[in-house]
């Protein structure tokens, strides 16, 4: 079927959503086995939780307070640790510190739009964040992964230190939780088909062509 114009995929996700790791990999592969789709992905932002100071919390004692079973927190981390593997993530709990708030990795994720390197920024900040441990709260952080990304470090920088779009990610999150969004991933296709959570690619290819042809 010939495609006018690109497939809009919008990916309602928080970097710090080790399932929205997952499913933005698998997301990838699934539109990887339809190369006939010209598709574009586009980050919308959503926070798990948007009241964690700017600084971030002690990821342990944080995840401690919302997992009250330790037991079942390990075998979360399992089954992530495993269904990573398949994807090629190398999943590293024990080396995050910090549980940050996202507000300004988001705000990186929407100028990267416009720099046209979502993908790349996205990709690393999950890396930065899952398997070295980084604090992606961290403006020098942030500036380290926009320039390896091709963007300008010092203009980052300034952007960050003066807030620039931090309400505009505000409203985005508020108006995915209002839409009806209380879980993530959420991946809309074309605005018609949506599939929820870390499916697998061969479900979310289903849900491409079903998109393709409603």
């Amino acid at each position: 079927m010939a495609q006018s114009q690109p497939l809009i995929i919008d990916v309602v996700a928080d970097v710090v959503c080790p399932w929205c790791y997952l499913g933005w990999r698998r997301l990838k592969s699934a539109v990887a086995l339809r190369p006939d789709v010209e598709a574009k992905l586009i980050w919308r932002p959503y926070q798990l939780d948007p009241t964690l100071p700017e600084e971030g919390v002690d990821r342990k004692q944080y995840m401690a307070a919302k997992f009250k079973d330790p037991e079942r927190l390990k075998a979360v981390h399992a089954a992530l640790v495993e269904g990573g593997a398949e994807e090629g993530i190398a999943f590293d709990f024990e080396a995050i510190a910090v549980s940050p708030n996202t507000n300004a990795a988001h705000r990186l994720i929407r100028w990267a739009l416009t720099a046209g390197v979502q993908d790349q920024v996205v990709e690393a900040l999950f890396k930065a964040y899952f398997e070295q441990g980084l604090d992606i709260g961290d403006p020098m952080v942030l500036a380290d992964i926009a320039e390896a990304a091709g963007m300008e470090r010092l203009v980052v920088l300034q952007l960050l230190s003066e807030g620039a779009d931090k309400e505009a990610v505000a409203r985005e999150h508020a108006m995915a939780v209002q839409g009806g969004v209380t879980g993530v991933p959420f991946a809309i296709f074309a605005g018609k088909v949506a599939v929820v959570g870390a499916e697998t690619p061969e479900r979310i290819v289903q849900a491409i062509d079903q998109a393709l042809t409603s």
